[in-house]
């Protein structure tokens, strides 16, 4: 049975320790455990050597350019976020993408992280323009049109952040036509508010103008994953909450270029023989309050 969804019903205050310890660590050069991302004694994964993986040309451009140029969020905390005070980078999903830069042999000096903003991942990887995308990336049938996946790697689900005193919204189903709904342009939750309720929508690059704006009085609520809003309550718990069940199923994978199947089964193959190191990444990230999760099975198929 999976239990990621338990995340959907934490109280806010244990989720803050886990937002405060992700603005914590991690950075450019540092794991977020205590060592420069080379696969030392605190990184629960390793560097690897010698790595040979044939008929991918993405492994092909990496090893030409001698560096990995991973496409990730940074405005989610607990999940990938950059404190822009401190220049450390931190979360779940950041370390993950460090993680798979390891397994093909690159340590924390030869990878680039690159924001990348919801609507534009696939034509990101279409274009190049990046290596690979970890990010809160929900594997869809659309999206598989375009680009192929690895995992999933986490599963979790759609869910509602609204004002502390806001006692009208409790969930999908009371949402009207009268409440603005914000969510990033081009995620598969702006489409399904509009494909679902009656409430009006309001789109921006990034979650977090999404939530200036709630806190703003500019709209009522914000929905995306669970886990990511609950990152935000967690840093507000004054002001916002997260309110209803989890409306959706989203499962994140590692998105990548079409058809590039053997860098696929690469990833998975890691994620899949690494189940130790990633139940290390999530309790460093997301289980240092008590949250418990399991790792999904791999899809062969992305």
């Amino acid at each position: 049975m999976r239990k990621t969804r338990i995340l959907a019903s934490l109280s806010i205050a244990a989720v803050a320790a886990i937002a405060l310890t992700a603005c914590n660590s991690g950075t450019p050069g540092d794991t977020g455990n205590g060592d420069n991302g080379d696969g030392g004694s605190n990184t629960p994964w390793t560097v690897a050597t010698d790595v040979s993986l044939t008929d991918s040309p993405t492994f092909d451009r990496i090893q030409k350019a001698d560096k990995v140029t991973i496409g990730v969020k940074e405005d989610q905390p607990g999940l990938g976020y950059l404190d822009t005070t401190t220049n450390k980078r931190s979360g779940f999903d950041i370390d993950i993408a460090r993680w798979m830069a390891a397994s093909l042999g690159y340590g924390e000096d030869k990878i680039t992280f690159k924001p990348i903003a919801s609507a534009n991942r696939e034509q990101s990887i279409v274009n190049g323009d990046i290596d690979f995308y970890v990010g809160t990336y929900s594997i869809t049938d659309k999206r598989k049109e375009l680009i192929s996946f690895a995992g999933p790697y986490f599963i979790t689900g759609q869910g509602l952040l609204v004002a502390k005193d806001n006692d009208t919204i409790t969930g999908k189903d009371s949402l009207t036509a009268s409440d603005v709904v914000c969510s990033a342009t081009g995620s598969t939750s702006i489409q399904r508010i509009k494909d679902e309720t009656p409430a009006k929508t309001k789109e921006y690059d990034t979650y977090s103008t999404c939530v200036q704006d709630l806190l703003q009085g500019q709209v009522d609520a914000v929905t995306t994953d669970e886990a990511i809003l609950l990152g935000y309550a967690a840093q507000d718990p004054d002001h916002l909450k997260t309110v209803g069940d989890v409306f959706s199923e989203e499962r994140y994978g590692i998105g990548l270029a079409k058809d590039d199947t053997a860098l696929q089964t690469f990833f998975n193959d890691t994620l899949t023989d690494g189940h130790d190191i990633w139940q290390k990444i999530f309790d460093n990230n997301l289980g240092k309050s008590g949250v418990t999760a399991e790792q999904p099975k791999v899809d062969p198929v992305g």
